[in-house]
C-alpha cells in the first residue's frame, strides 16, 4: 500500500514523518519528526496535512519516512 502524504488516514501519531514548518515554506526545508496529533481534520489536503510534531514544531506533512 503506497501512503500518501496529503491523506489524512494515512496519517496517524508515531509515525516519522518530513514537515515543512510554516516559516520555511519559501525554501521548502524539511524537518524531521515523530507525529504527535494531527491537526487538519478533512480528510484530505493538498498541500500536506498539518501535525504536531513531539517536540511541538507545526507543519505540513511532505514526506513518509518508512
Amino acid at each position: 500500500m503506497i501512503r500518501d502524504h496529503r491523506e489524512r488516514d494515512d496519517i496517524h501519531p508515531g509515525l516519522k514523518v518530513k514537515i515543512v514548518l510554516k516559516k520555511d515554506q519559501r525554501t521548502s526545508k524539511r524537518t524531521l519528526g515523530v507525529v504527535k496529533k494531527l491537526l487538519t481534520s478533512s480528510k484530505y489536503h493538498p498541500r500536506g496535512i498539518k501535525v504536531m510534531l513531539e517536540d511541538g514544531q507545526v507543519g505540513r506533512v511532505q514526506e513518509i519516512v518508512v
